[in-house]
């Protein structure tokens, strides 16, 4: 049964992977077998040393993903290294909080950029590779504002819609190809992106009370899930958006 679950001989890059969630997805990847890519402006030698402590692979290319065409350039940087890419994990991103009606228009491009034509571009260039080898698995990074509107982030739920718009429509054109796009959709996760919740006690309280398990969560906690999407466990499930949000949305 074990076997389902096994990512040995896979190769997997995975973006944003030098903290939080994309850390914590890259770890649990290798821990499964995976030889591992993070791609990200920010130093992954903490990613790296972890992953190697577990007897893991994992290599590391700094490229800054906002910049024009630099999608296009880490896709061919990564198949360099060993040839092929079987799993894309799009976790780079970034969140910028005003009320909406200062919200500056630069902060939206910039939002709506990185978030959402980053990751279509990422998801064409390898889906491309995957489709000649009529084989792949692509895992997107949506969130609890993929199906709410939160406060205070409007560029950052419109991408987050956008990305389960695109994982859906991305499966129903891929599928027949052999490959399987889905997304994860984190709750609250305690990370450098959640830290300004947190210091709100209020906020952090009322948010604490609405979580059936009663906690927030830690991104050791995506690791099965990106493991199952990327896993041969996953083979039939195409165009879902899998919550890990301890019943938020349930509650």
């Amino acid at each position: 049964m074990c076997s389902y679950f096994s990512l040995e001989g896979k190769v997997i890059l995975v973006t944003g992977a030098s903290r939080g969630i994309g850390q914590g997805i890259a770890l649990g990847l290798a821990e499964a077998g995976a030889f591992v890519i993070g791609a990200g402006v920010s130093d992954m030698t903490e990613t790296r040393e972890k992953i190697e402590e577990k007897g893991g692979e994992f290599v590391e290319l700094h490229i800054d993903l906002s910049n024009e065409g630099s999608p296009y350039q880490l896709v061919n940087r990564a198949l360099q290294i060993k040839g092929k890419i079987d799993v894309l994990v799009n976790n780079a991103g970034i969140i910028r909080r005003s009320n909406a009606e200062d919200f500056h228009d630069q902060d939206w491009l910039d939002v709506i950029h990185l978030n959402q034509n980053v990751v279509f571009q990422l998801c064409k260039e390898v889906g491309k590779h995957m489709i000649e080898n009529e084989s792949g698995k692509i895992i997107n990074i949506a969130s609890m504002l993929s199906f709410q509107g939160g406060l205070k982030v409007p560029a950052y739920t419109a991408s987050k819609h956008a990305v389960a718009g695109l994982t859906k429509s991305l499966a129903n054109e891929w599928a027949k190809k052999g490959i399987n796009v889905n997304a994860i959709a984190p709750g609250y996760i305690e990370t450098d992106n959640t830290a300004p919740i947190r210091a709100d006690k209020e906020r952090m309280e009322y948010i604490t009370s609405r979580i059936p398990q009663g906690r927030w969560g830690k991104p050791e906690d995506l690791k099965g899930a990106v493991i199952f999407l990327a896993s041969d466990a996953s083979s039939y499930v195409n165009g879902h958006i899998l919550c890990v949000d301890g019943g938020w949305l349930s509650s």
